[in-house]
Parts: structure tokens; sequence; C-alpha cells
């Protein structure tokens, strides 16, 4: 799988997924909640709509039907006999006319039906408007004939069965198709209706036209198919009980015998042309028709109201089961939410608590560990890596896996501390070792260069002397690297310029450094051996990185914050960023890392490093305007004394692996004094400095600067020679016994009081040392 692919699939945070996970089906669980919900209170409310219509308008329509197939068989009567009686017609033509005005009265509600009841019932009021044309024509016959009336009572009557059979097809199936037998039932009565109005219209005349008697025999025919195919199949239950026992009454067996005697009179018929001769049985149909009529009408009202409150019921029901469903819906809904939203944001809490302990672990627990392990404290592995409790899910187990990788970053810490504490301890050893070789090696030095007076013999010791006091401060460096400090100390407050000139006479090209102060101050004495170190670090890098000859400049200044010491190089410098990386190690006190050190070894900024944490030294570097590098190097007030001592004692370290003090340039200045021979030799330790102003003298403790060496000035004359090999030699140029011996001068007239002073029967510090040296040998002080 290639990078970019895995990017697409891991897009977003874990707690968004949870989100998206917990989201998706509750929305799909929503939308599909509420469409269900829509779907079944919109088909409930439709239902009862439709309902209530076919309540206020099939059944006023139903009823309208059975009064003018009433008010139709009085009217064929009337115009029969028009002699007769019209009591009976006009009683009926009141009950049809209030059941029309009931139906015409909720025009309101069939303007809300659809469009195709809308228009059925429409057709029905327009037709019922023209019942009072007919209805006079009926009354004084006019313009149409007695059957053209009829026929328009038949037209009403079929517009309002139709209205009601499309007031019946709802969007319930079962609805639908129990309204499929009550129409088929009013269609078998209105046949029977329309075979009456026919006869009754022909009975007093005693014959049929021929026209007439086809209608009739089509009626009768298609009632009969009607009833035998239709009705007395689609009944069911108790409806069906009651139509079989209409068609098997006697009353129907009368009205099929009439109608049988009707149809084979207009088969055989033998009266005038055109006419079917009527059997005269009016009373036997009347009589039959009148009962049976009254069943039909009882029937029809009977399931017209029964299916109306089926539909009800159904409509009633469906918008239960919606609202029941809805909530129930809603309820699994919102539960549904709760749990996703409970469970997301308790996986979301696990995580963020698995996360917080892991930034724990990084961020304290184990720098905490890695601190006491570097104080050299003992680790409890298990109080140190407490276990997370995440249950046994696969959290759970992500946790335990954290647990596992917990401890073994606390042993990793523990066992790479035990290494290099012990690795530490190794390099401690060597260097300890090491620094009592170079403290012997300076001290025979010491004895060689008091015994030997041959300048050349000089030279060289003092070459060789100088060369030790380089490796006894590559010595120390090992011991700062493994966190001890030097064994050089001192008791008394040592003087900037002192400390200024040890520092330089540790470096091998001390010829090109030049000294500019003129502060009269000390460095208290905890601080002194490390700045002394510490400075020397720094020339020693400005020497190494700047070409030869050019000279580098040290100067000290006191400032507000303390005392500030430049040292100067004229090198090539370094970049911005390189600048800035090396400042930001010299601020903070670093840990001996043998894998850091190895990529680059910068062993002096390590140790310059720590030598200014451990007393508040700030060290900062940058460009010089000479093109190479300023290192300030600001030591606080703390450590600074402003006011020189009264009595100040001689500059000397308390130690035996100290090799620079004043007793040893007292001896040297002595030796210079008295000699006739060799020029005394210059102490690689304390090397002369360049001074901008002319050579000053000092009184005891003073804190001027060495004079100006001038070649040959302190010799006696029978010294003095003119330029020989080494004046020709470039190589001796910069260092010889002359030039030691100018600028031993200035130390001698500075010594000579305190050395009066001492206690002549007193043994030096120097013959203290070797004496020392001498029963002890070097051993390992680690």
């Amino acid at each position: 799988m290639s990078p970019r692919t895995g990017a697409r699939r891991h897009v977003g945070s874990i707690r968004i997924s949870l989100i998206m996970l917990a989201l998706v089906p509750s929305v799909t669980l929503a939308a599909m909640w509420g469409v269900t919900t829509t779907q079944m209170f919109a088909e409930g409310l439709r239902l009862r709509s439709q309902t209530e219509l076919s309540m206020s308008t099939g059944a006023m329509g139903t009823e309208a039907a059975l009064a003018l197939q009433q008010e139709r068989s009085l009217s064929a009567a009337w115009m029969a006999s028009p002699h007769g009686s019209r009591a009976a017609l006009d009683a009926q033509r009141v009950k049809t006319d209030k059941a029309v005005a009931q139906l015409v009265g909720r025009s309101g509600a069939i303007k809300k039906a659809p469009a195709r009841i809308r228009d059925r019932m429409y057709s029905v009021v327009a037709s019922v408007d023209s019942l009072e044309y007919y209805r006079d024509q009926v009354d004084k016959p006019s313009d149409i004939t007695a059957q053209q009336a009829l026929d328009q009572y038949t037209a009403i009557i079929n517009d309002q069965m139709q209205a009601f059979q499309a007031l019946s097809q709802v969007d319930d199936g079962d609805l639908t198709s129990q309204a499929g037998p009550l129409i088929t039932l009013e269609r078998g009565a209105e046949m029977v209706s329309v075979e009456d109005a026919q006869l009754t219209l022909a009975w007093p005349s005693g014959y049929l036209d021929d026209k007439t008697w086809e209608e009739f025999a089509e009626q009768v025919h298609a009632r009969r198919w009607l009833v035998e195919t239709q009705i007395v199949g689609l009944f069911t239950g108790s409806a069906k009980t009651q139509v079989e026992r209409v068609l098997q009454s006697s009353q129907w067996n009368t009205l099929e015998s009439v109608e049988n005697r009707v149809l084979a009179a207009g088969t055989a018929s033998g009266g005038k042309a055109g006419q079917v001769a009527l059997p005269d049985l009016q009373k036997q149909w009347n009589a039959a028709l009148t009962e049976v009529g009254d069943q039909y009408t009882i029937m029809i009202r009977q399931q017209t109201a029964g299916l109306l409150d089926r539909s009800s019921d159904k409509a009633h029901s469906l918008l239960t089961t919606a609202a029941v469903l809805s909530a129930g819906g809603l309820a699994a809904l919102l539960l549904c939410v709760g749990m996703s939203w409970r469970i997301t944001r308790s996986l979301s809490r696990r995580l963020r608590g698995l996360k917080m302990a892991t930034l724990s672990l990084a961020e304290d627990r184990l720098p905490d560990v890695v601190a006491r392990l570097n104080r050299g404290e003992k680790i409890d592995v298990e109080s140190a890596t407490p276990p997370l409790d995440y249950g046994g899910d696969e959290l759970g187990q992500v946790a335990q896996a954290f647990n596992t990788a917990q401890r073994t970053a606390v042993h990793t810490a523990i066992e790479l501390a035990d290494t290099r504490r012990g690795f530490q301890k190794v390099i401690l050893g060597i260097a300890r070792q090491s620094q009592n070789l170079v403290n012997l090696q300076l001290t025979k030095l010491d004895q060689l260069e008091r015994r030997h007076d041959d300048p050349e013999v000089l030279r060289g010791l003092y070459e060789l002397d100088s060369t030790a006091s380089q490796l006894r401060r590559y010595e120390e460096n090992l011991v700062v690297i493994s966190g001890e400090q030097p064994r050089r100390s001192w008791t008394e407050p040592v003087a900037l310029i002192d400390i200024l000139r040890s520092a330089v006479g540790e470096v091998a090209e001390y010829q090109r450094v030049e000294v500019h102060t003129e502060e009269e101050v000390c460095l208290a004495p905890p601080a002194v051996a490390d700045v002394i170190h510490l400075l020397a670090e720094l020339i020693d890098n400005a020497t190494v990185y700047s070409p030869a000859p050019s000279p580098v400049g040290v100067r000290a200044a006191m400032v507000a914050k303390g005392l500030v010491i430049e040292v100067e190089d004229r090198g090539l410098g370094m970049s911005e960023e390189d600048y800035a990386s090396l400042n930001e190690q010299l601020a903070v006190a670093p840990q001996f890392d043998v894998v850091a050190l190895a990529d680059d070894l910068r062993l002096g900024m390590f140790v310059i490093a720590r030598l200014a944490v451990r007393h508040g030294i700030a060290v900062t570097l940058r460009s010089s305007p000479y093109g190479g590098t300023t290192a300030i190097v600001l030591i606080p007030h703390e450590i600074v004394v402003p006011e020189p001592l009264d009595d100040p004692a001689p500059v000397a370290a308390k130690g035996a692996d100290e090799a620079v003090t004043v007793e040893r340039v007292a001896a040297a200045a002595e030796k210079a004094a008295e000699l006739p021979g060799p020029a005394p030799r210059a102490l690689p330790a304390i090397p002369p400095a360049r001074s901008a102003e002319p050579p000053e003298t000092t009184d005891l403790g003073g804190l001027a600067p060495l004079p100006r060496r001038v070649p040959q000035t302190s010799l006696a004359s029978e010294l003095r020679e003119e330029a020989g090999p080494a004046e020709e030699d470039g190589e001796l140029e910069d260092f010889t016994a002359e030039r030691a011996a100018s600028s031993l001068a200035g130390f001698q007239r500075g010594t000579f009081q305190a050395r009066d002073s001492l206690d002549d029967d007193a043994p030096s510090q120097y013959d203290r040392e070797e004496a020392a040296a001498s029963s002890n040998p070097p051993a390992d002080r680690s």
C-alpha cells in the first residue's frame, strides 16, 4: 500500500470516526422513522378523509338514489294512469328533495375531494338540478315522452352509483374489495327497479312495444347474470346469508316467474304487430317487488353503513398504529442515539485517558525517572510504572501493551543509567590515574627546571611543562564530563589577572593571546579552577579556529550584571543557525550521552556548558566584527570579590594535582636574578601577557599586567649576544630564554616581599609537593 493511499484511509481522528460511527446509523434510523411515520400518518389521514367523504356524500347519495328509484316507479304509475291519486308521488318527491338537498349541501366536502371523485359528484349535483324540469314533464308531458322522463331518473341514479363507486376506491385494498359486492348489489336493485318502471308504465295499456320489450329482456338477462355470477359469489358471512334468503324467497320466485311470462310473451307474441302483450300479473309483481325492494333497501343500507364503519375503524386503527409505531420508533431512535452517544463518549473518554497517561509517562514520569537516575537514586520499576486498567476489550489490550511499553522504557532507562554510570566511572578512573601521572610529571619537570641552568635545556623543559599543563586540562575535561569536579582548589580569592594568565597558560598557542583588563577584582575560591578551565577552553578554541599569527583578544570589564570577559578571534566564524544551536546547548547543563557525542565531538562546549551552569555563568557566542567569533562570559556578582585583599596570600592551589603556584614563580624569578649564565625560564602555566600599556611595576597584591617583553633587557652584559641560531630559527622566535627572563623580571619585584615575609625555615609549597610526590606515588583517586 502506498503512503498516499494509507493517508487517505486514515484521515481524521478516532473521536471523529466514533462520532461518525454513531451519527450515520442514527441519522439513517431517524430518516427511516420520519419517512415511515409520515407515510403511515398520511395514509391514515387520507383514509379517514375518504371515509368522512363517503359518509357525508356517498351515504347521502345512496339515500338519494333509493329515493329517486322510488320516485321513478311512482312517476311511471302516474304517467300510466294520470287520473289516479298523486299523494304517494308528492310525498315521495318531498323525501327525494330532502335527500338531494343533503347531498347538494356537501358541496364543500365535494370541493376538497380528489379530482376523479369531485367530477363524478359535480355531475350528480348538476343532473339533480334538472330534476324539476323532468318532474314537470311527468306531470304535464309536453316536450318528451314518458319513457324519456323515466330514462332521466335512470341517468341520475347511474351518475350517483358511479360516484359511489369512485368513492369506494380507497387506498386500502381490503376496503376497496369489500365495496365491490355492495356496488353490485345496488346495480342489481337498480335493474329490478328499471324493470318495474317499464312494466308499471305498460300495465295499463296491457302491452310493450318491441323496443321496450327488448330493453326489458336485456335488463332481465343482465340482472340474472349479475346475481348468479357476482352477488352470490362476492358476499360472505351474514351478508351472503341475507342474499341467499332473498333469492330463495317466494317473492323473488314470483318476480322471476313474472319476468319469464313477459319474456315468453315476447317470444310467441300473437298480438298486434310491433307489440308484446303483457300477462295480467301486475298485482303479483307489485306485491313481490314491494317485499323484495324493502329487503334490497335494508341490505344496501346495512352494507353501506358497515362498509363506512369498517373504513372509519380502519382509518382510526391506521392512525393509532402510526402513532404507536411512531412513538416506538422515536423511542428506539432516542435509545439508539443515546446508547451511541454514551458509547462514543465512553470510548472517547477512555482514549483521552490513555492519551493523558501516555503524555504523563513521556512528559513527567520518564523525565523524573531519568532525573532521579542522574542523581544516583534507586528506582523501583513497579512504583515508577503504575499499570493502567482499561478492562479486557481491545482498548484494554492497548492499555496492557502500553503498560508493557512503559515498563520496558523504565527498564531501559535504568539499564542505560547503570551503563552510563559505569562508563563514567571508567572514564573517571582513567582520568584520575592520568591526572596523577601528569601531576607527577609536572613535579618532576619542576625539579628539573630548578636543577638546570642551560637555556636550551630550560627551553625544552618549559615546552614539556606547557604540554603537560594542556594535558592536565584535557584530563580535567574527562573529570567534568564524568560529572565530578577537578581537584584543584583555592582557599583565598584569586586576582582576575592571574586567572586570565593561568587560562592563557593552558593553551598551546598562548603567544597569540592578548589580555586587556584594568579591573582590580578577584574571584571567589570555589569558582577559580572552573573559571580558569572554562576560559582556557574558549581561548584554545579561538586559537584553533583562527589562522596564525592572527591575535586572539581577551578583554575583561565590570558591567551591570557582573564581570564580563570577551574572547575574540579572527577566524571564519559560523552561520547564525550554528550560533543559535551552540548558545542553546551552552544555556543548559548537558547530560553525558555517548551516542550524541559520537556525531559531533564538541567536548570543549560540553565542558564549558557544565562549568558555566555549575556557577550560574552565562556563555554566549556571536559573530565578531572581524569576521570571527566572540565568546562572551558573564560572571555573576556572587562570584566576583570587588575589593582586593589587604594582605593577600600567594596564589596557591591546595591539592596534590595543582602544578601552578606563585611559589614556583618566585623561585624562577629568584633564579633569574642570580644566575650569571642561562636566562630564567618562562612559566607555561602563567605565560607572559601582551599588554596594550607600557610596562609597570606593582607592589604586593597588585593586579597590573605584566611588562612588555623586550629580548635580553634583563640579562647581564656578558650573557647578551647577537642574534644566533635561535633567532634565525622561526620556530623559536616567540619563545626564548631571554624573553622568559624579561617576563619574569616583573614578577621578581612583586614576590620578593612575599618571600621575605615567609619563614625561611618553613618548607615551601614546592618542597611539600615534592615530598608528597616522592613518598606517595600516583594512584587512582576516583
